[in-house]
């Protein structure tokens, strides 16, 4: 029975049967402690995930890129950005900037991930930030108050340009000249006599009723003709004289007026030297404005564009040719129209940090929307089918 007991004892304490209890109870730890941590995490990876990754976003309201509707943000450029977050399953956290100004010190100010909105692709840009693939190729283009006019003509506008030309004061100087002229020689002849024009042999006020029937003599038909005959013959050559003066007269101030009116007149980028021009504030529009010899206006916001030519502070406004002719079909309607081709053509798109390992993402998700349809039905959305 002693011996039984030893046995039974040898065996179950033996080495071979340790060791399997031995790896049961660190098998039982490890389970356990995995447990734990599963019991201890606040979701699972796969809920994880249906969250998505917050970016920041800025963005300035620029119809019909970006567009405000109460407190939603739409447009081409947003809903562009939200088919590729959905895609990449990033949520996206907007953030509206002022003016331009402010837009380009946030993002410089590393305050955001990406920017949305109308950027143009420059060298300047893209040695501070780095861009996406093109989302859209656009130009510059012009636009002007009315109905393709540089500004509201009236008449009251035309009779006191012509009036006040240049042409004008140079023919009223001449026509002024040549009355002294024949005054003299009529008040000379005819002075002191009954019948004469200058009743007086005195210089005053002789020589003032001279003028004044030389003037008449110039303008219109003459009542009374001088007394001396040669004074006369000289009187009657003068009116002649002034039917011919007038004639001209008339012919030069119409040509002028015609002239100003044709050159006034804003129909394209190559009637913009020499006027009042207002653009975005260091957009590439502003280097070509000053080299063309533009008077250029800067503005911080699109808004700030569109009030300055309707309050005629401006002569036309040079920038985005889509914003502005969006403006023109919508809020702009019947007060103002965009003339001209569509010049220096750009690539616009998303701009990101330096490295940005986003942007090489951003960029697959825009090829696979661009094979698949997705673009261009956003495109069509907003603006049409070409």
């Amino acid at each position: 029975m002693a011996r039984g007991a030893r046995v039974g004892c040898s065996l179950i304490l033996s080495p071979r049967k340790s060791g399997k209890m031995q790896a049961w109870r660190r098998a039982a730890m490890w389970c356990g402690a995995a447990v734990m941590l599963l019991a201890m995490m606040p979701s699972s990876p796969v809920r994880a995930q249906d969250q998505g990754t917050e970016v920041r976003a800025l963005t300035i309201v620029a119809p019909p890129f970006v567009i405000k509707q109460g407190d939603e943000l739409t447009g081409f450029c947003v809903d562009l950005w939200n088919e590729v977050a959905t895609r990449l399953n990033l949520k996206t956290n907007f953030q509206e900037a002022p003016d331009v100004s402010t837009l380009f010190d946030w993002m410089q100010a590393n305050d955001a991930a990406v920017l949305v909105g109308p950027v143009f692709y420059s060298t300047d840009r893209d040695k501070i930030f780095d861009f996406s693939h093109p989302v859209l190729e656009a130009g510059m283009q012009v636009l002007v108050r009315g109905a393709g006019e540089g500004d509201n003509a009236t008449p009251l506008r035309d009779v006191l340009a012509l009036l006040f030309s240049r042409s004008a004061v140079v023919w009223l100087g001449v026509g002024l000249i040549i009355i002294l002229v024949p005054a003299h020689l009529i008040w000379l002849l005819d002075r002191g006599r009954e019948d004469s024009v200058s009743s007086g042999r005195g210089y005053f006020p002789g020589i003032l009723q001279a003028l004044v029937w030389a003037a008449t003599a110039l303008v219109s038909q003459v009542q009374q003709l001088p007394g001396h005959w040669l004074a006369r013959l000289f009187g009657l050559l003068w009116m002649f004289a002034g039917v011919v003066f007038i004639a001209l007269y008339t012919a030069q101030l119409t040509a002028t007026l015609t002239t100003q009116q044709i050159r006034g007149a804003i129909n394209g980028p190559s009637d913009l030297p020499g006027k009042r021009v207002a653009t975005i504030a260091s957009g590439p529009a502003v280097n070509y404005l000053q080299e063309i010899g533009a008077q250029v206006q800067q503005f911080e916001t699109p808004d700030g564009l569109y009030a300055a030519l309707l309050d005629q502070k401006v002569d036309a406004v040079f920038g985005n040719a889509p914003a502005l002719r969006y403006f023109a079909a919508h809020d702009g309607a019947g007060r103002a129209s965009v003339v001209g081709p569509e010049i220096n053509r750009q690539d616009i798109g998303f701009v990101f940090q330096l490295d940005s390992p986003l942007r090489r993402r951003v960029n697959h998700e825009l090829l696979a929307m661009r094979e698949d349809g997705t673009y261009q039905r956003i495109y069509e959305k907003w603006f049409g089918t070409e």
